[in-house]
């Protein structure tokens, strides 16, 4: 990742590679650049619009002018996209340094942002809009790859512990928001149930607040954890229940949270198979089970002052002579049947052994995040995550969270009347209803009843959003790492 640092000096002195100032705060140019500035942005008919990009070239230096437009308008979404925008652009010119102008208290006034949550999300900004997936690109492609070394942002002295604060979390957040997407844009036969597993043991290796466990095909026999095992029955990968925690010395009896993420590896739909179009990028299954990985990733450096327990429900769903069939009838942890009439509505599945193993810990709040639904996209499209909960506080810190993050959530109904959709004439319910209309909705209720009750709990629907279908400025196609920001931005609204 890049080195990012503050500097209190004038933005003048700096000698970067590219000098970035935004439209409104010309006034820290120096005299006589600024005059030739604003004679060529007057030239050149700049508007000061949001994303609105101008390379000037001077006798000493490269400056690039950005446009936010109003800033009263401006969203956390939307400053990140613009300091991605500013990444990008920095790499197509070449430049490995970049100082950036902040006239922090201008956007104080004008902005709902404090001064840290300002830094944080350009940190962010910069650091996702310059990622690339190149691992598997050939050794001469790598080579030509442009990388952003350094970034200084000049700020006034006054805000220096502020700047110093948004930076170290901003780099957090980023880390593991990369670490989610390299394990999403991973092939799937590289990210199987074993890998995850492995990936989650050794991010407990070496932290004493951090502990694993897996659960394996013979283990979860015995449990009677028999949603997993039916989903996983088509694959030669044998399925694992992952179980991370993070326990502070501190509160060893303190508030719990469970995280769940949906682990489906590649998702060929088993025997209701996919088409070719769908399939393509069924290797974004586990973006849920990422996201947990990419936050277990960097929580002992947050220190959170509560008990964070992540499952992951990890399968591959493929067809075979093995494989699960319609009309077959598993039996979930917590003892409710299911007749399966879908092969590929099996996330909801594996999360309701999930959600109900998660009573073991006598959890104060559980929060699931998958890539549940087409339905959903259907609903609110790429960019913006479904949110189902059944407490109004917590629904309130998502949002709240939602906002702070950048990462977009709309809330829908659990509508009640809809679960007579999912009532089985030979089990205690089935997996899809055969209604074509509220697939996100009786998707969500499926999973409700595998809650344990009286704890406030949200399913956030992530099929949008887990994944980038063209490149754009925030992130390159592919997975997107969703969910890590938001969750992290909760878990400093409850701590």
């Amino acid at each position: 990742m890049m080195n990012i640092t503050l500097s209190v000096q004038p933005f003048y002195l700096s000698h970067a590679d590219l000098s970035v100032v935004f439209y409104c705060d010309l006034n820290s140019l120096e005299t006589k650049t600024r005059i030739s500035v604003k004679n060529i942005i007057a030239s050149e008919q700049f508007e000061d619009k949001q994303g609105k990009i101008l390379l000037i070239r001077t006798d000493k230096k490269r400056i690039l002018v950005v446009g936010l437009g109003k800033l009263e308008e401006l969203t956390m979404h939307d400053w990140q996209t613009v300091l991605a925008h500013v990444a990008r652009k920095a790499k197509e010119v070449n430049a490995k340094t970049l100082t950036v102008a902040l006239p922090i208290e201008e956007f104080a006034k004008k902005t709902s942002m404090i001064p840290e949550k300002l830094i944080q999300g350009a940190v962010e900004g910069l650091t996702l809009g310059a990622y690339e997936f190149i691992k598997h690109k050939h050794v001469d492609e790598q080579k030509k790859e442009k990388r952003i070394e350094e970034v200084t942002f000049c700020v006034d002295v006054k805000f220096e512990k502020e700047v110093q604060k948004g930076i170290d979390v901003g780099q957090r957040t980023s880390k593991a928001t990369l670490f989610a997407r390299d394990l999403v844009n991973e092939p799937s036969s590289v990210t199987t149930p074993t890998f995850l597993s492995l990936i989650a043991q050794s991010l407990a290796k070496d932290n004493p607040d951090i502990s694993c466990e897996i659960l394996g095909k013979k283990e979860m026999e015995k449990l009677g954890i028999g949603g997993i095992l039916g989903i996983a029955r088509g694959s030669d990968e044998e399925p694992k229940f992952i179980t991370l925690k993070y326990q502070p010395r501190k509160t060893r009896n303190g508030k719990t949270i469970v995280l769940v993420g949906k682990g489906v590896t590649f998702d060929s739909g088993g025997l209701s198979l996919k088409s070719d179009a769908n399939m393509e990028t069924m290797k974004l299954d586990m973006a849920g089970a990422a996201a947990i990985l990419g936050i277990f990733s960097i929580i002992s450096e947050f220190k959170p002052n509560i008990n964070i327990i992540g499952l992951i429900p990890a399968v591959e769903n493929m067809p075979s002579g093995k494989a699960i069939k319609p009309g077959d009838i598993v039996t979930s942890y917590n003892g409710k049947t299911i007749e399966i009439i879908s092969t590929d509505a099996e996330g909801r599945v594996i999360l309701a052994d999930a959600l109900s193993f998660a009573e073991t810990f006598h959890p104060d709040t559980i929060i699931d995040l998958a890539t549940l639904t087409g339905a959903c996209v259907v609903a609110l499209g790429e960019e913006v995550a479904g949110l189902f909960t059944t407490d109004r506080r917590l629904s309130e810190h998502l949002l709240i969270g939602s906002s702070l993050s950048g990462e977009k959530l709309w809330e829908l109904p659990l509508v009640k009347d809809y679960e007579e959709l999912l009532k089985s004439p030979v089990a205690d319910m089935k997996n899809v209803s055969k209604k074509r209309y509220g697939g996100a909705i009786t998707g969500a209720l499926f999973l409700k009843p595998f809650v344990p009750e009286g704890v406030p709990w949200a399913h956030i629907d992530i099929a949008g959003p887990a994944w980038q279908e063209k490149d754009s400025s925030l992130c390159p196609e592919g997975g997107t790492g969703f969910g890590v920001r938001l969750i992290l931005e909760y878990l400093s609204t409850v701590c």
